[in-house]
């Protein structure tokens, strides 16, 4: 949720910040400059709170007078009571009820603005690239160099069959017991998973980040409070019935859940934390070629890196640039060519600010694959979710400072299903097995899969 500051202050920011992203928060509003008009029903929405705000005010102030009336009359002589106080008792009712209509009339209007409020995203970066097309994207720059399998004198496979080959992946016996999308891993892809899990957890770890292993759930208010949206036919959360409970699509909601109406020190931050947990999502709508296999599946295993810093861009952007680094180290240690994104204003998602992703290059499909994201959110999060941290104070020792808003960052460290698609892949030999990376070795135990 946006500072309301901004909407009084700064609506051409706002207005720029819909159009940018092509978010429309009103349903009646898609012709002519409907980012424009937006903002300014949105401004008319406040301001229709701000004046009942006023009015309520003013009502509680005439029942102060009234009182202060009342008691006056107390101190006249008996004989005038009555006649003094028969007005103020009829003003004092009317007051009463008006005072319990606008207090009605205050919280409807504070609940249209704030429903729609909700809805708008965070601010953009400034150079984030304006589009809404993955052709849209800024290349940041390039890592490794993609085999060139025909010249080393065989057809590259892709990773359904490599699975199938090696009995590594079966994914008619997931089907028949749950259900298109889910999988069992078999075999040395088991390993290689908790391979895949000990490596990111150990790079995390040498930087900074306390591990956890998170919870499979969270109930609906947190995942609102990070921005999902639970609910409604284009969710892609998994809800469970009779419950305010959801699976989480991402530890991203646990980890960012666990300092929901705190209240912090500011040398406590940097908080950096890092989850391992189970993945649920619907995909709803995900069909195609590309959607294949491992690559997009209902359930997966993943470790997330999380971090609460200052409510300072400069510090948050650093911060950001510091998690994005260390995806880069993670995948470069897995030996996989990648391309960084700096991904187009449209396909941000609602709560970021920037957000960088590392597409790992799948001979399988000829191109590029999303396997990482990381975003700065910096305050969005924060503010739906109360956690804020306590400034220095004004001096006064007695003080303890006043409190601002955390900024809040994400980042994939590993999406363990695509990151074995990408193993896989890039690391298949000519007789059918496939080259363990030399940074997994260690937590494998072998140089390499082959056939059983």
């Amino acid at each position: 949720m946006l500072d309301i500051k901004l909407l009084r202050n700064e609506p051409e920011l706002l207005v720029a910040t819909l159009r940018d992203r092509g978010v429309r928060v009103f349903d009646d509003l898609t012709e002519g400059d409907w980012a424009k008009a937006s903002i300014e029903r949105l401004v008319e929405l406040d301001e229709r709170y701000r004046s009942l705000l006023q009015e309520e005010e003013s009502v509680r102030r005439g029942m102060n007078e009234n009182a202060s009336g009342m008691k006056a009359v107390g101190k006249l002589p008996k004989e005038e009571q009555g006649a003094a106080r028969a007005p103020l008792i009829e003003a004092g009712r009317v007051l009463r009820d008006r005072e319990k209509e606008v207090k009605v009339a205050v919280e409807a209007a504070m609940q249209a603005r704030d429903e729609v409020w909700a809805l708008l995203p965070n601010i953009t970066h400034p150079d984030v690239p304006l589009g809404h097309t993955d052709d849209d994207h800024g290349l940041v720059h390039t890592w490794g160099t993609p085999r060139d399998f025909e010249a080393e004198g065989f057809a590259a496979r892709d990773h359904i069959q490599i699975s199938e080959d090696l009995e590594l992946v079966d994914f008619a016996a997931g089907s028949r017991v749950t259900g298109a999308k889910f999988y069992y891993l078999k075999n040395d892809a088991v390993l290689l998973d908790l391979a895949l899990q000990r490596y990111a957890l150990d790079i995390a770890s040498k930087h900074g980040f306390t591990l956890h292993t998170t919870p499979d759930l969270a109930r609906v208010d947190i995942l609102q409070g990070l921005g999902f949206n639970p609910r409604g036919e284009s969710t892609q959360v998994y809800s469970i019935a009779n419950s305010d409970l959801c699976l989480v699509g991402t530890a991203e909601i646990t980890l960012g859940g666990m300092l929901a109406d705190s209240i912090l020190e500011a040398d406590e931050l940097p908080i950096l934390v890092a989850g391992l947990s189970h993945c649920f999502r619907t995909e709803a709508g995900a069909a195609g070629k590309e959607s294949r296999g491992l690559y997009r599946v209902h359930q997966f295993t993943k470790v997330e890196l999380f971090a609460f810093v200052e409510g300072d861009l400069e510090v948050s952007e650093a911060m950001h640039l510091r998690m994005r680094e260390i995806e880069e180290e993670i995948f470069q240690g897995l030996e996989l060519p990648y391309r960084l994104l700096d991904i187009a204003s449209g396909d941000l998602g609602g709560p970021a600010y920037r957000k960088y992703d590392i597409e790992a290059w799948m001979p399988g499909r000829g191109d590029y694959g999303e396997v990482t994201s990381t975003s700065n959110c910096t305050d969005y999060q924060a503010r739906r979710l109360r956690i804020r941290y306590r400034t220095e104070g004004s001096g006064d020792p007695k003080s303890k400072g006043k409190n601002r808003f955390v900024h809040m960052l994400n980042g994939t460290a590993i999406a363990n299903t695509r990151t074995i698609l990408a193993v896989l892949e890039n690391h298949q030999q000519e007789d059918g097995t496939v080259r363990i990376p030399e940074a997994l070795r260690p937590y494998m135990g072998k140089d390499s899969i082959g056939r059983r």
